[in-house]
C-alpha cells in the first residue's frame, strides 16, 4: 500500500469507530494527510494512530485525538479560529479547510514556526498564519474568536484566552498535570462573560509553556 492508501484506511477506521462523525472532518483529513506534516523518516508511520516526533522534542498528535478535538469544536465556514501550539502545522491545515477563511496559530518554538510554515507551503495551504510567540497570551489583534483550540496541556484555563472568546464561543483545551495526564475541557463562554465547562475525559499532551501556562 502507498501512503495515500494507508492514510485512507486510517480515516475509514476513525469513521467506523465513530471518532470522525462529520463529512466535513472526514474530507479535511483526506485532503491533508498527516504524512505531509512530518519529517521524511516518519512518513511511513504517519497512518498509525499514535503521536509522532517532530523537531524540538515535540510531537504531532495521534489522528484520533485531532479528530476528537475538531469534532468537539464544531467548526463551520466563516468562523474566526485561533490555534495555540502550531507544532507541525497539520491541525491548522485541517482547521483552515473546515472554516475556509484565515486561521491564526501561535507557536513559541522558532524551529517549529519554520517547520510548520514549510509544511503548510508544501501542502498548498494558503490561509494559515503562523505567529511566533507565547500562546497563553492568545493573539489580541484578531480577537474575538468563535473558537480557540489549544494543543498542549495547561495547569488551568488561561484568562487571556477566555477574554478573547466571543460570547457563545468555545475553547477546547487540555488541563491538568505538567506531563502526560490532563482532562480535555470544552469551555463555553456565556453571554454574561461567565463560562460553562464540560469535561471530555483523559488525554495526554505536551505541556503548554508560557506566562499563563507552565514555566519552562
Amino acid at each position: 500500500m502507498n501512503l495515500d492508501e494507508l492514510w485512507a484506511r486510517t480515516v475509514e477506521n476513525l469513521v467506523r469507530e465513530g471518532i470522525i462523525r462529520s463529512e466535513a472532518v472526514k474530507r479535511a483529513f483526506l485532503k491533508y494527510p498527516r504524512y505531509l506534516f512530518v519529517e521524511e523518516k516518519y512518513r511511513k508511520y504517519a497512518h498509525l494512530d499514535e503521536p509522532l516526533p517532530i523537531p524540538a522534542g515535540q510531537t504531532v498528535s495521534a489522528p484520533h485525538m485531532v479528530a476528537i478535538m475538531l469534532e468537539l469544536a464544531e467548526l463551520k465556514p466563516g468562523m474566526n479560529v485561533l490555534e495555540i501550539g502550531t507544532g507541525s502545522g497539520w491541525n491548522a491545515s485541517l482547521i483552515a479547510e473546515l472554516v475556509k477563511t484565515d486561521v491564526y496559530t501561535v507557536e513559541r518554538i522558532p524551529e517549529l514556526v519554520e517547520f510548520a510554515r514549510r509544511n503548510l507551503e508544501r501542502a498548498g495551504v494558503k490561509n494559515v498564519h503562523v505567529i511566533p510567540g507565547d500562546g497563553t497570551l492568545g493573539f489580541p489583534p484578531k480577537a474575538p474568536y468563535d473558537r480557540i483550540i489549544v494543543t498542549a496541556g495547561a495547569p488551568d484555563i488561561p484568562k487571556p484566552l477566555i477574554e478573547q472568546l466571543k460570547p457563545g464561543g468555545k475553547l477546547i483545551i487540555p488541563v491538568g498535570s505538567y506531563h502526560l495526564w490532563q482532562d480535555l475541557l470544552e469551555v463555553i463562554k456565556l453571554e454574561d462573560g461567565s463560562v460553562k465547562v464540560k469535561n471530555h475525559g483523559g488525554v495526554a499532551f505536551v505541556p503548554l509553556i508560557g506566562e499563563h501556562g507552565w514555566r519552562e
